[in-house]
């Protein structure tokens, strides 16, 4: 057997560099594939709680006609979070698994990151709403406002961190959501998250793939 054949079974069967690396990279994808996890799966997930959750939300409201009661629309929206968190970070733990090095510990900061910052706009939002009392239409501008205008921020962190152009548009979209739900004002804040963000999230979920599908073609 000379330099440029290979015995990958030992059982006398010889290939030939081309077909050395050809099985190389069929085992490296075949390993790729079982290492990832895809991302289109967890913002369809999101979609689903925001557009389900905050348009039950709106739907609950007086002045778009209270078609549900208020505690019903508040049990959805929580238990479909609740989903959406754990579904995330089992996704989290399994697109980690296999990685190693800066890869690794920039994914574990990145994901700190939605944590510190949640964590922070959460006590800031809690404070304010107690200062701001008996107005509820603030107090739901405040929460909803803040909340996509921080995802939105994080998003775009992503996309300049990996130098991706989706999460980094999506990110954008989100942002400028954010900053139109306040100016419409409730109820219709409500139905911007629902729609735009909820719809934001299935439509990032669609394009994402697509790309991936055209990369496997490619390859």
């Amino acid at each position: 057997m000379n330099e440029d054949e290979v015995d990958p079974a030992g059982e006398g069967q010889s290939l030939s560099a081309a077909e050395s690396l050809d099985l190389i990279a069929r085992q490296h994808e075949r390993t790729r594939r079982e290492l990832r996890t895809s991302p289109a799966r967890l913002l369809g997930v999101w979609a689903l709680a925001w557009l389900v959750g905050w348009g039950l939300v709106y739907l609950s409201d007086h002045r778009a006609g209270a078609l549900l009661p208020g505690w019903a629309a508040a049990v959805v929206v929580g238990v479909l979070f609740v989903c959406a968190i754990g579904y995330t970070a089992w996704h989290s733990t399994r697109v980690s698994r296999g990685i190693r090095g800066p890869s690794r510990r920039i994914g574990r900061m990145y994901g700190w990151a939605w944590v510190i910052s949640f964590g922070s706009m959460y006590l800031v939002d809690l404070r304010l709403t107690d200062l701001l009392g008996d107005r509820p239409d603030v107090i739901a501008l405040l929460w909803s406002g803040t909340s996509m205008l921080l995802t939105g921020a994080l998003y775009l962190a992503g996309g300049m961190l990996w130098q991706d152009p989706l999460p980094y548009g999506f990110g954008a979209w989100i942002s400028v959501c954010g900053g139109l739900s306040v100016l419409i004002g409730v109820p219709g804040n409500f139905l911007v998250l629902s729609l735009a963000g909820g719809g934001g999230f299935a439509v990032a979920a669609v394009v994402f793939v697509v790309r991936d599908r055209k990369g496997r073609a490619a390859r």
